[in-house]
């Protein structure tokens, strides 16, 4: 008897089996073709199969518009994930030279023992040695073909552009496969491969205390999302206006800036990505470049906000160049500023002073603004919003006389607050004591150096 999971899958391995199957059959014509040195080529191959319409591939297949060429080279990325045996045929060995055949490309897995595709395999399952279908071929694997743009294929290559073209590995999502095995589109997150981590809040605009100013130049990025490209189209600046909009948010740490941008993309429906630079920034010279390429290539299509916190990591200004490294590293840098200028979301750097930001790049921001320390008036706003149940509080806490007396900011309200509930409840109290706070404002001021005064 199938279990409900069984059901709820049916129709996505349904399809996979269809065309893993059909795969098979195209790979099998291929390699008699090869060996028998048969012209025909894959206009011989039969048909790709119809697929149930309700399955994820059905949807995929139709939402890219894939002809048989591109479904063969999707299915010969699926297969290592899911049949892995169809692709043993590949490791026949040339008994004249001893090793496997140059044309049919890939590599050997290190764990499984199976064969790995490359972009090589994929040329011989599709082009043979024609030279012009081979370079028909390199299209596919352009930036802008929807199966690259749309991150569901890569070409990872390796040898710093001394391999050929496509040697690299023929690899699939690790989304798209989920996507395709059960329906469900998961979101990109945090790897090595991916040093990028979606960021959520239970927040909203009501509990963000800024100034009247800040809060109508966040509005200004807002409306742009929202009504960016329409308002590019309607008012005519589609030739002379790049499409994204980049804006640096500055400021003492704790004021609020990874909140809003958060709240930006919660309020208008966009995922908020915040780079992690110190994954992205590497020792190793072409790493920076590589890492966040992954990055920006999975956002270029899906109106993603981009957060670099604390962005002088990357963006900062840059010393004179005393070595080939130095320069290496200012080209790449440049590289990035441009992938950064190119893109088509809202890009939000952040940084505790706008001094460290290069100022080649400041003249590339849209808005820039200042996220000050909170006011007295602002900082008693903060404490009620972060402690709303006044009940909580003991009778001898002052929040007007604490707020008026400690200049903090929002990040380092929420760490007293934290430590004086801890407080409380380590000593079985049902309410944080005007002592509690004093202790946690003195262990937090420490951190600054100050003391209570």
């Amino acid at each position: 008897m199938s279990t409900g999971a069984d059901r709820r899958y049916a129709s996505h391995a349904a399809a996979l089996a269809l065309e893993l199957s059909w795969l098979e059959n195209v790979l099998n014509l291929r390699l008699e073709q090869h060996f028998q040195q048969h012209a025909e080529g894959f206009e011989a191959a039969p048909p790709p199969p119809a697929l149930p319409p309700d399955s994820a591939l059905a949807n995929l297949v139709d939402e890219l518009q894939l002809q048989a060429m591109e479904r063969a080279v999707l299915a010969l990325a699926l297969a290592p994930h899911l049949r892995p045996g169809v692709l043993d045929l590949l490791f026949v060995r040339n008994q004249n030279l001893e090793r496997g055949f140059t044309e049919f490309g890939g590599w050997k897995a290190q764990r499984h023992g199976g064969f790995l595709p490359t972009g090589e395999t994929a040329a011989f399952l599709v082009a043979g040695d024609d030279i012009e279908r081979r370079i028909d071929l390199l299209d596919l694997f352009d930036s802008q073909h929807p199966l690259m743009s749309r991150d569901v294929l890569r070409i990872e290559a390796e040898g710093g552009g001394s391999e050929p073209q496509l040697s690299g590995s023929l690899t699939i999502s690790p989304e798209v496969l989920q996507r395709l095995q059960t329906g469900v589109w998961h979101k990109p997150d945090y790897n090595i491969r991916f040093p990028a981590k979606r960021i959520t809040s239970p927040l909203e605009w009501s509990d963000l205390v800024l100034t009247p100013d800040v809060m109508d130049e966040i509005m200004v990025i807002q409306t742009w999302l929202r009504e960016g490209a329409q308002l590019m189209h309607d008012w005519g600046l589609g030739r002379s206006v790049k499409p994204g909009y980049r804006s640096l948010f500055y400021g003492p740490p704790g004021t609020g800036k990874t909140l809003t941008a958060t709240l930006l993309g919660q309020s208008t429906g966009v995922d908020v990505y915040r780079i992690d630079l110190s994954m992205v920034v590497s020792k190793y010279i072409g790493e920076t470049e590589k890492n966040l390429a992954h990055v920006f290539d999975q956002a270029q299509s899906r109106r993603w906000v981009l957060f670099f916190d604390e962005a002088d990591a990357l963006f900062g200004k840059r010393g004179a160049v005393q070595s080939s490294n130095d320069r290496h590293a200012n080209q790449e840098i440049a590289y990035l500023l441009q992938r950064v200028e190119d893109f088509p979301g809202v890009v939000i750097l952040a940084s505790n002073l706008r001094g460290n930001i290069d100022d080649a790049f400041s003249r590339r921001f849209q808005s820039m603004v200042y996220f000050p320390m909170p006011d007295a008036e602002q900082r008693l706003q903060l404490w009620r919003k972060l402690m709303p149940d006044s009940a909580r509080l003991a009778g001898d806490v002052d929040l007007e006389a604490i707020a008026e007396q400690h200049v903090l900011s929002g990040g380092a309200i929420i760490n007293v607050l934290r430590f004086a509930v801890l407080q409380a409840a380590r000593g079985g109290a049902s309410q944080i004591t005007a002592g509690h706070l004093r202790t946690g404002l003195a262990k937090e001021l420490g951190k600054e150096g100050r003391t209570m005064g």
